[in-house]
């Protein structure tokens, strides 16, 4: 699927002001200035939501649902507050259809317990694809053991495209669910989701979308795509850590168990019986992450501002400027060269070992990830066991490329 498009030209970004609303880029790293370029891991939060965290954790501590006092009533306020900035950032049809977790894999997890043991039984068959995160693969590996399921998976090609006639060859009378990510981590390749839910839902297959890379780089709209559920984090997404979203249709939600038992998911509790409350409160059990949540709001409220057409057309000047850079260099090889991705770009060079240039690179102020970026079965398919990637947000710059490539060279004169 192409990012969304807008009938409105998005308007160009006024990086520097915005850069100014992030305190750790004014950092120096050994001397010299931080370049941060490992978005994809975890972005960085602007002052807006540091100020929001601590005047939360000021003024309006308190835990909420439960008590009348002013304290609690504030912080109840805020948090469902939060969840209602989620649901119109991902266009949710209704606001209980967004569900706090503790990130992309435990909202993963949650699906898994609470549809997949319900719902998929011995001799189903579960597809995923071989650009899934691990917390899109295991979960599925220990209900398909548990089950005595199958799991079917989608291959990719030589460009980390996945294969859509492979896709739609695997579906059968046994295919009960489909577990797909949106953006790939380890490459950047934005999957065709959207005609893949539907090619799903005319065999009346329901689809999870792991949107861990994608919700912080393109605008979603989760009633256009039409997915069943759409999981991500908000630590990716100038947010805090602890907190991501499940969005789940309210129907199949209604229609699953709970992943966790315990406080505020039930309406009552005797040792006979349990009545477990309505949505999304039935998949919230005990205190949640009150702060992160409220921070998440905060975050949203700052993306929306820019606008995320803005962010995903700077993002992409940045992922153009960047792969014709690193293309000029003799003995760099970009791995992951999809048509159509996000803001990532995985690379090696040859005779240096991926962690060596996260090391070197490193001591020049630039910070990328190095390792298989728990997607092993997409190293595998390349012959790989790591690579090094950069990964951009809306506050990098072409002057931050310019020094990723610099540190590249530096890196090679050191391996020659």
């Amino acid at each position: 699927m192409n990012p969304p498009q807008s009938t409105v030209k998005p308007k160009q970004l006024d990086v520097e002001r915005i850069r100014a609303d992030f305190p750790i880029l004014k950092m120096d790293i050994g001397g010299k200035p931080l370049v941060y370029l490992d978005n994809a891991a975890s972005s960085q939060m602007p002052q807006q939501v540091i100020d929001r965290l601590v005047r939360y954790r000021s003024t309006q501590h308190a835990n909420i649902h439960r008590a009348v006092h002013t304290l609690s009533e504030v912080a109840t306020a805020a948090y469902e507050e939060a969840r209602r900035k989620l649901a119109r950032f991902i266009n949710a049809r209704e606001e209980r259809e967004v569900i706090f977790t503790s990130g992309t894999t435990e909202a993963i997890n949650l699906v898994m317990h609470g549809f997949g043991r319900k719902f998929i039984g011995a001799g189903d068959e579960i597809i995923l694809s071989t650009l899934e995160h691990h917390s899109n693969i295991v979960p599925w590996q220990m209900l398909a053991e548990e089950k005595g399921a199958t799991i079917r998976v989608v291959p990719i090609d030589n460009s980390g495209e996945l294969q859509s006639g492979a896709y739609e060859a695997l579906f059968n009378p046994r295919t009960k669910f489909v577990a797909v990510t949106h953006v790939s981590n380890a490459l950047g390749s934005i999957n065709p989701v959207k005609q893949m839910i539907a090619h799903a839902h005319a065999r009346g297959v329901p689809v999870l979308l792991d949107g861990a890379q994608a919700a912080p780089h393109l605008a979603i709209d989760v009633q256009d795509l039409g997915c069943d559920f759409y999981a991500f984090s908000g630590h990716k997404l100038c947010g805090p850590t602890g907190i991501g979203i499940l969005y789940g249709k309210a129907a199949i939600l209604e229609s699953m168990q709970p992943f966790k038992g315990g406080g505020d998911m039930i309406l009552s509790v005797t040792f006979e019986k349990t009545v477990y409350n309505a949505i999304p409160h039935k998949f919230e059990a005990g205190t949640p992450p009150i702060a992160a949540a409220i921070g998440l709001g905060a975050a949203v409220d700052y993306l929306s501002a820019i606008g995320m057409d803005a962010i995903a057309a700077h993002e992409q000047h940045l992922l153009d400027y960047a792969t014709a850079e690193l293309a000029r260099l003799a003995g760099v090889s970009i791995i992951g060269t999809a048509a159509n991705k996000a803001a990532v770009l995985s690379f090696v060079i040859a005779g240096v070992h991926p962690h060596d240039v996260g090391t070197l690179l490193n001591q020049d102020g630039v910070a990328v990830r190095t390792g298989h970026h728990c997607a092993q079965p997409v190293m595998q398919r390349f012959g790989l066991p790591a690579t090094s990637r950069a990964s951009f947000a809306f506050y990098n710059t072409t002057a931050e490329v310019d020094a990723l490539v610099a540190g590249i060279r530096n890196v090679q004169k050191v391996f020659t």
